[in-house]
């Protein structure tokens, strides 16, 4: 049984509670604690974060917590620290690695290929982020889109929540790979082997690619439109006089004085210089930039370090290779390359430390969101709510619909995924479906694949740290983000859900 399961079973024994409601009140609490979060943050009334601590813990006080309510949320949070960790050095890694520029060849193909046409960026952003999520790492997945595409889409006046929206979609869709999260959460409840339940699932997980692409490709073409004839193809390197490259300009409609060149950035500060005619750096910086953005767009930077571009390569492969192989726990990893990365590329002492300072605004907004969030999985656990709402879900559903589980179980593992956390659904909920459809002759492989699903949805959650990190890096509102993706994630996981019921890995009725 999983810790949030084991926290919520023994939620009243471990934790000092006020009063232990009933199992009625605790589902609709728990379901109105999710709805009011998602309210708030979609509506823009509250930051993510905020909302993140502040909604738990007022329901969690109407669900009898008292004073255990601070010992709940400190256990989840202790449980989510390794999360942060990773998250934490991830981000100063990539940052580096941006900084010195490692993947600057990679921005000029990518250019090169797709021009300024929006609708051909959007596409590449797809198809990008499908390539790098086939190592069923979304923050991995989000940090290199990002990176890479981020720039071209603020050099173009293109809305940075078209990217989120298109990551997302690739990336969910694409976590039902066998060496992913849920498949293997599935395999285990059941005690079946990954591959039994995954590759039944491809003629639905090529179709929902497909899908992904033709929304990728839908907003694409929404963007040309918006920008039709307002795109500024100079701002891609424009040659300042004397024959320097001066780097694409990152506010529309503000033309630096003559001989002002754009220089090295400091942290969130883009540096413009020019004799008498020198502009204040912060009247010229978007306020859609990004501190992992910023550094790619000035070819002229001080951190580029292109003697050691091989280097930084070989060292980018060796941590990609032991994200795969397991060996060491990921924040390790990514903390050991973090700082092989500087000691090379950065030897003086000054030049580490306002390394780390630049990235530091990406890092405070991912970490602070994902200790935030353990206030929400705290109470969720430690009241028992997640508990209530796995038992009410099984006992709502009629006998008459006992041979439609497999279906039943694909729809409801869309919002369930999304409510609660892949451990919750798939230890707790799942097996108690499947017991059921067994007797009605529904093989428990069967249930597993419809269960996964749900996981482009699910990709979207506030529980979800890498989507966490895609809009903190990207600078969206998570609010605008699920504006977005939420109703095509959904079609997604729908058309999957009936390409497996019509190539018949899926039973429609038992």
């Amino acid at each position: 049984m999983t810790p949030l399961l084991l926290m919520a079973q023994d939620a009243g024994e471990s934790y000092n509670v006020a009063f232990t409601p009933s199992d009625g009140v605790l589902v609709v609490l728990g379901f109105t604690m999710v709805l009011t979060f998602m309210a708030l943050i979609m509506t823009r009334r509250l930051t993510p974060m905020v909302a993140l601590i502040v909604v738990p813990t007022i329901f969690g006080l109407f669900a009898g917590a008292g004073l255990g309510l601070g010992e709940m949320i400190i256990d989840a949070i202790g449980s989510m620290a390794p999360t942060a960790a990773l998250l934490m050095f991830a981000i100063m890694y990539f940052g580096i690695m941006i900084d010195v520029g490692l993947f600057d060849p990679l921005i000029r193909v990518i250019t090169r290929l797709l021009g300024d046409d929006p609708a051909k960026v959007v596409v590449g952003t797809a198809l990008l982020a499908g390539a790098v999520s086939l190592d069923g790492d979304g923050s991995t997945t989000f940090i290199i889109t990002t990176s890479a595409m981020l720039p071209i889409y603020l050099r173009l006046g293109m809305s940075p929540v078209v990217l989120t929206c298109v990551a997302g979609l690739m990336n969910g869709t694409l976590n039902i790979v066998p060496w992913g999260g849920p498949t293997v959460r599935a395999a285990t409840a059941l005690g079946l082997q990954p591959t039994d339940i995954f590759v039944p699932m491809l003629p639905s997980l090529a179709t929902g690619l497909v899908i992904a692409l033709t929304f990728a490709w839908v907003l694409g073409l929404g963007e040309r439109r918006r920008l039709a004839g307002s795109i500024d193809t100079s701002r891609l390197g424009a040659t300042a006089p004397g024959g320097v490259l001066a780097g694409p300009l990152l506010v529309r409609g503000a033309e630096p004085k003559p001989g002002a060149v754009a220089s090295l950035r400091t942290g969130n500060i883009v540096t413009v210089r020019g004799g008498r005619d020198a502009v204040d750096a912060a009247s010229l910086v978007d306020a859609a930039d990004t501190a992992m953005a910023d550094t790619m767009l000035d070819p002229n930077r001080a951190t580029l370090r292109p003697r050691l571009i091989w280097f930084n390569l070989v060292l980018t492969l060796a941590v990609m290779v032991l994200l795969v192989l397991d060996l060491f726990p990921l924040a390790y990893v990514f903390m050991v390359g973090a700082a092989i990365a500087l000691a090379v590329n950065f030897p003086k002492l000054k030049s580490q430390a306002d390394e780390i300072v630049a990235h530091a605004p990406s890092i405070v907004g991912v970490v602070s969101m994902v200790l935030a969030a353990g206030v929400l999985v705290g109470v969720l656990g430690g009241t028992g709510m997640v508990t209530a709402m796995a038992s009410w879900i099984t006992s709502v559903i009629p006998d008459a619909m006992g041979p439609f589980l497999a279906v039943i179980t694909g729809i409801l593992s869309i919002p369930f995924t999304f409510f609660m956390s892949n451990d919750a659904f798939y230890f707790g909920i799942l097996p108690v479906l499947a017991e059921s459809a067994s007797h009605f002759g529904i093989e428990p492989v069967e249930m597993a694949r419809a269960s996964i699903t749900g996981q482009p949805v699910h990709l979207q959650s506030p529980l979800v740290p890498a989507i966490l990190l895609l809009v903190s890096l990207a600078n969206v509102n998570l609010g605008d983000h699920h504006k977005k993706v939420l109703w095509r994630a959904c079609v997604v996981s729908l058309v999957m859900l009936a390409v497996g019921v019509l190539v018949g890995v899926i039973p429609f009725a038992a």
